[in-house]
């Protein structure tokens, strides 16, 4: 019998956490790792190694377990950088393993093949931790402990760089657990007292839910219950509680509506929300001063705005202890009426706003079933309407970029798509994103995930080319040559359809979400139409730039 290898370990590792499929690409620096995948799990051989830490991020969110991506060293583990970033940005459970040279020659500078300068402080410093497998002994322990902290709340990317005689070494197989963290204490019961009266006083509250609240669903629901309060999120918050909900105005915050109803709102309880700046118009957005804030993060409260109290823990057991010590509510009768015409309101403006494309939202969410996974890239329809009035019920469904990186989506709506096979999965993607990774095209024709890539093309970077068109000039950069995407298609062997008008939408989208594999629809924007109101991103721009004093909104 063969004796087990580093791979051996690996699948014993990755077994015991409930992950079956690994993304990644082969190398002479992995070889015995991605066999051992590939002969007992899945293992998913993506184009490039930035997209092999996208998709298993995309795993990651869309499972509620660990994604795994193995990457080769040097420039394959460079590669690999940027979505690190991502993942870091997003908190979500990654675990990177990449090669390393034979460990006789670490750090000797001979320029061995795959060599490069530091790769573990280029590691660490795109990972929450990364380690290198200096002894075959130590291998296992090292694996569990980074899968451990990978799995940790707040989460993070964890990398692990091993030599490749490493991973040949022969392994004992223990069977040992990956180590379980402990939850942090709860807050000084002064504390929670203080937070509870100031809730159960409060006439017009208002709950802010960031992504920390995404693990505390129920106790959240339950606290709306208790106070009649509303709930505003961040992106990353969305479907903590469904947004068919009436209570949830949703991520809505900068939104005239959103504003009035914060200015009226008399207490916020932020949870798990770092308030960043995309969604608090660059830290200008108004709260009411008396908020609580609720974060695992220990520095989090206070950082962006200031909290009248804060709070530090994990968020189900706060909140629960928070409701344990409300027995009434101060609310005024008519807040929830409020509530939901600031939600409707928020709603109506942006359907006005989107124009033609309002068909195309109402289009998927009529033909994905609630448990469909909806991955966007950064692209307009995804900053406009996809990040916002297209309903999400479970946060394990909404997949984006939250580092605002361009070009992920894709590989992230594959890792998704595969983690989830019996729902459909729908990517929202702009021809300029869809352009930095168009080898997973082949990688989707491969795989065949139940998978609908919606390519929104407008023949560019649209984003940019709406800010150059209204506060520059001349146009630099942002016009760009559009593949014959039917072509495109056909050459991968991918099914294709276009969508040119609003009527196109509901029977093209049907119709792809139906098929048991991938489809690629090209919506058409000059044929569909223009939006009423041109999108620009949110960010500031000096005088000079502008012309006009700075502030492009």
């Amino acid at each position: 019998m063969t004796q087990p290898n580093g791979g051996d370990l690996l699948v014993e590792t990755l077994r015991g956490l409930g992950v079956d499929t690994v993304f990644g690409i082969v190398s002479v620096h992995n070889l015995p790792l991605v066999e051992a995948v590939d002969r007992d799990l899945r293992f998913v051989p993506v184009r490039h190694e930035a997209a092999a830490v996208n998709a298993a991020d995309g795993y990651a969110r869309a499972t509620g377990r660990l994604g795994c991506a193995l990457t080769s060293t040097g420039t394959g583990a460079g590669n690999a950088a940027g979505s690190l970033i991502e993942s870091l940005s997003s908190g979500t459970p990654v675990l990177h393993i990449t090669g390393q040279i034979d460990s006789e020659y670490l750090g000797s500078g001979r320029g061995f093949i795959h060599e490069t300068k530091d790769q573990l402080g280029m590691l660490r410093a795109v990972s929450t931790h990364a380690v290198t497998v200096t002894d075959a002994a130590a291998a296992g322990d090292i694996l569990r402990d980074a899968a451990a902290r990978a799995l940790t709340a707040p989460h993070g990317p964890v990398s692990v760089e091993w030599p490749i005689d490493l991973q040949f070494a022969p392994q004992q197989l223990t069977g040992t657990p990956v180590p379980v963290s402990s939850p942090p204490a709860l807050p000084d019961p002064a504390l929670l007292d203080e937070a509870a009266a100031l809730l159960a006083a409060a006439h017009r509250p208002l709950v802010w839910a960031g992504g920390g609240a995404n693990s505390a669903r129920p106790e959240l629901a339950a606290l709306l219950d208790a106070l009649n309060a509303g709930l505003v999120t961040s992106n990353s918050g969305r479907g903590s509680v469904p947004e068919s909900d009436e209570r949830v105005l949703g991520n809505y915050a900068t939104a005239p509506a959103g504003r009035a109803l914060l200015a009226e709102a008399d207490v916020l309880l932020s949870v798990g929300t770092h308030f960043r700046s995309n969604e608090t118009a660059d830290y200008s957005l108004e709260l009411p001063s008396a908020h609580i804030q609720l974060d695992l993060d220990p520095a989090a409260p206070g950082r962006v705005h200031p909290a009248t109290c804060a709070l530090h823990g994990d968020a189900a057991a706060v909140l629960t202890a928070l409701l344990e010590r409300i027995s009434g509510s101060g609310t005024e009768p008519d807040w929830p009426a409020r509530v939901r015409k600031a939600r409707n309101d928020a709603r109506s403006a942006q359907r006005h706003a989107i124009g033609p494309q309002a068909a195309v939202n109402d289009a998927i969410r009529d033909a994905c079933p609630p448990a469909s996974v909806i991955a966007r890239d950064v692209t307009i329809p995804s900053s406009t309407w996809g990040n916002r009035l297209l309903e999400i019920t479970d946060p394990a469904t909404n997949v984006f970029p939250r580092g605002g990186g361009i070009g992920q989506g894709l590989a992230m709506g594959i890792g998704a798509a595969l983690g989830r096979p019996d729902t459909p999965t729908v990517v929202i993607a702009g021809d300029g994103g869809l352009a930095v990774h168009l080898g997973e095209l082949l990688t989707l024709a491969q795989e065949r995930p139940r998978l609908t890539l919606l390519v929104f093309n407008d023949g560019g970077y649209g984003v940019l080319r709406n800010m150059q068109d209204t506060h520059f000039p001349r146009r630099s950069g942002v016009d760009l040559t559009t593949p014959d995407f039917a072509t495109l298609a056909a050459a991968v062997g991918l099914p294709y359809a276009r969508i040119a008008t609003e009527t196109d939408a509901g029977r093209v989208i049907k119709e792809a979400t139906a098929s048991d594999g991938p489809t690629l629809v090209e919506i058409d924007l000059d044929a569909l139409g223009p939006m009423n109101t041109p999108f620009t991103p949110p960010v500031k721009l000096p005088s000079t730039a502008t012309g006009q004093g700075g502030d492009p909104r």
